[in-house]
C-alpha cells in the first residue's frame, strides 16, 4: 500500500495546479529577472504553441541541450503541456557525443545556447536535424542588463547568422501566436524525459521516465523533507540535465510554490556568494563541491540560519568529510545536518535518504516513502542476510520505464523477483543494518564518478586508441579527497622512442574534441604495456593497486 497518493497528472499539470493556488508567487528568478507562477504557466504554453507550430506532436521527441536558464525551463514543461518528450543532453558534450545524442533518437528539433551552436555546426549534415532553436542569455535578462552583457560577454560569443537555418528564441515564440492549444487525455504513464545513464555497464543509454515517475520522485523528496513550503527558495545549481537538477532543482520547488534561483554556470566562490546573497533555504551539491564551498572566504563568517536543507548526492560523501560538513555547519549557526542520498537515473533522483534528524556516519539513509530497497546476491534475486555484502537493487513508483530503444540493456537492469515487483539491479555493492541504514561499499562495474559525473573508461579508451600515436590504452578512477575520483589514462605508445614531453601534449588538445571536458584525464601516463590476466584481458586492477600503494 502506498504511503503518498499519486494521482493522474502531468509534470505540467501538477504545476498548473500550485499556479493556481500562488498566482502570484515567484516561480524562477534568473539574473535579477523573476516569473511569476502566472506568468510561467502563460509563458509555458506560448512555447508549446510554437511547438505545435514546429510540428511537434505527442510522444515525439525533442532534444535539450541548455544549462539553468529560463527558456530550457519553459521548454521541457512546453513538451509536457503537448505530450511530447524531452531528450535531455548535457550542452558540453563534444561532437561525436552529440551527434550520438541526436541520431540514437533521430531528432528533428534541438534546443540549445547560441555559445554551444559550432559544436552542431560541425556535425549538423551527419544527422537529421531540420530546426535548431537558439537560445541566448541576454534573452532572459532584465532590460537593465541586455546592454552590459552584449557589450562584455556578448561580444566574445560565436557569431551566427540566420541564413545557417537557425531559429533563434525569439522568433521561435511568435511562431504560436495564433495557433490554438487542444487538450491532451491524462495520461500520467507517458513518457516525460529521456535521461542518460550509463546503467551498470558504463554504456550509455536513454533512461525513459514517465510522468507519474518524475512526479513522485518529487513528492517522495518532499515527504522525506515535510519542511518544505511555498516560501522557500533553492539555489538551482545542479544541471537540469541530470535527474537532481531538474527533478529536486526545479520540480519539486514548482510542485511546492516555491522559488527556484537558476544558475546556469558556477564556481565554488560564486556559489557561495549566491547562497548568502539570495539566502537559499536549499542546496544540493556534490561532495567535491561541498569541500571547497567552506573554504571560500566569504563563507568564512557566514550565518547560516536560513539553511532547511543541505543535499550531498552523485557521489559517495567520505565520513571524514561528512563530519567536516556537519561541523561547519554548526559553527555557522545552520540548524541541520548534511543529509546524503543514493540513487540512480533509473529511478529517477533517489531511493535512500538521510532522515531529517541525521543518521549514522557513513550511511547513504533510510529508503525513501515508497520504495522497496534490499540487497541481493550480485546476479541473482536471492537477498542476503542483515550486515552482508551485496547488489544494492530497488523497487518503485519511481522505477524507469526501460531504456530507449535497448531491450538487452533493460531486461539486464529491471528483473522480476519473487514479490511480483520490477526491481533496478543498481551494479553497485551496499549491504543494510538492522536499522534499515544503508551503506555504499563500491561498484561493481568500472565507471568512474567524478565531481559527480559519469565517466565511462571504455569511451575514453576507445578515443584515446583512434588516435594514430596510441596502440592501447587503460582508464581508471583513482580515489581523490577533493573529486571523488580523478580520471587517469595510461598510455601504450605505437613508437616507444618518442618524447612523452611532446606525446602527452598532443594527446591532450586531440582529446579535448573527443570528449566532453568533465570526462578528460587529469592525468597520463606513458608504460611500456598493459598488464594482462592469464587469458589476454588487460588487468587493470594491477595498474589501481599500484595507484593505491602510492
Amino acid at each position: 500500500m502506498s504511503i503518498l497518493e499519486y494521482n493522474n497528472d502531468t509534470l505540467y499539470e501538477k504545476v498548473k495546479r500550485i499556479s493556481k493556488e500562488f498566482p502570484k508567487n515567484i516561480a524562477y528568478e534568473f539574473m535579477g529577472k523573476n516569473s511569476t507562477y502566472e506568468n510561467f504557466i502563460k509563458d509555458v504554453n506560448i512555447v508549446a504553441k510554437a511547438l505545435v507550430k514546429l510540428g511537434i506532436k505527442e510522444k515525439d521527441i525533442v532534444c535539450v541541450a541548455m544549462p539553468n536558464v529560463p527558456q530550457a525551463i519553459t521548454f521541457i514543461y512546453a513538451l509536457n503541456r503537448i505530450g511530447a518528450i524531452a531528450n535531455m543532453i548535457h550542452p558540453l558534450s563534444s561532437e561525436g557525443e552529440m551527434e550520438g545524442f541526436l541520431n540514437k533518437v533521430e531528432a528533428k528539433v534541438l534546443l540549445m545556447m547560441d555559445q554551444f551552436y559550432p559544436v552542431v555546426r560541425n556535425i549538423r549534415n551527419n544527422t537529421k536535424l531540420e530546426t535548431v532553436i537558439i537560445a541566448r542569455i541576454k534573452d532572459a535578462l532584465p532590460p537593465i542588463k541586455k546592454l552590459p552583457y552584449s557589450l562584455f560577454i556578448g561580444s566574445k560569443l560565436p557569431k551566427i547568422d540566420k541564413k545557417e537555418n537557425v531559429l533563434f528564441w525569439n522568433d521561435f515564440i511568435k511562431l504560436g501566436k495564433d495557433c490554438v492549444l487542444s487538450e491532451l487525455k491524462k495520461d500520467t504513464n507517458r513518457t516525460a524525459l529521456i535521461l542518460h545513464s550509463g546503467g551498470t555497464t558504463g554504456k550509455i543509454k536513454g533512461v525513459m521516465l514517465s510522468n507519474k515517475a518524475v512526479n513522485a520522485s518529487a513528492m517522495q523528496m518532499k515527504k522525506a523533507h515535510p519542511t518544505i513550503d511555498s516560501s522557500d527558495r533553492m539555489l538551482t545549481v545542479m544541471p537540469i540535465f541530470h535527474g537532481n537538477g531538474l527533478v529536486i532543482g526545479v520540480h519539486a520547488m514548482l510542485i511546492t510554490g516555491a522559488r527556484c534561483i537558476l544558475i546556469p554556470r558556477f564556481t565554488p566562490e560564486s556559489y557561495a556568494k549566491d547562497l548568502l546573497k539570495y539566502k537559499c533555504n536549499y542546496m544540493s551539491g556534490v561532495p567535491a563541491l561541498f569541500e571547497r564551498l567552506m573554504n571560500q572566504e566569504c563563507m568564512k563568517k557566514a550565518d547560516l540560519f536560513f539553511l532547511k536543507g543541505v543535499f550531498s548526492g552523485a557521489d559517495s560523501l567520505s565520513v571524514e568529510l561528512e563530519k567536516k560538513i556537519n561541523e561547519f555547519l554548526k559553527a555557522h549557526n545552520a540548524s541541520v545536518v548534511v543529509r546524503q542520498g543514493y540513487g540512480m537515473t533509473e529511478g529517477v533522483v533517489a531511493s535512500s535518504l538521510t532522515p531529517i534528524e541525521g543518521g549514522k556516519l557513513g550511511s547513504i539513509g533510510i529508503a525513501l516513502p515508497d520504495v522497496d530497497m534490499k540487497i541481493v546476491e550480485p546476479g541473482t534475486t536471492k537477498e542476503v542476510k542483515v550486515g552482508e555484502t551485496g547488489e544494492i537493487v530497488f523497487s518503485s513508483v519511481t522505477n524507469m520505464e526501460g531504456y530507449y530503444n535497448d531491450k538487452e540493456e533493460t531486461d539486464n537492469t529491471l528483473k522480476l523477483h519473487e514479490d511480483g515487483k520490477y526491481y533496478v539491479h543498481s551494479g553497485d555493492l551496499g549491504m543494510v543494518d538492522q536499522d534499515g541504514f544503508f551503506f555504499f561499499k563500491g561498484r561493481i562495474k568500472r565507471m568512474i564518478i567524478t565531481n559527480g559525473y559519469n565517466v565511462f573508461p571504455m569511451e575514453l579508451e576507445n578515443a584515446l586508441e583512434g588516435n594514430e600515436l596510441i596502440d592501447r590504452a587503460c582508464v581508471l578512477g583513482i580515489p581523490d579527497e577533493v573529486r571523488g575520483e580523478r580520471v587517469k589514462a595510461y598510455l601504450v605508445l605505437k613508437d616507444k622512442l618518442m618524447d612523452k614531453n611532446i606525446v602527452i601534449p598532443t594527446i591532450k588538445d586531440y582529446m579535448k574534441t573527443k570528449v566532453a571536458r568533465y570526462a578528460l584525464p587529469k592525468e597520463y601516463e606513458i608504460i611500456e604495456e598493459l598488464p594482462k590476466t592469464k587469458i589476454g584481458k588487460v588487468d587493470y586492477r594491477v595498474l589501481l593497486n599500484k595507484e593505491l600503494q602510492k
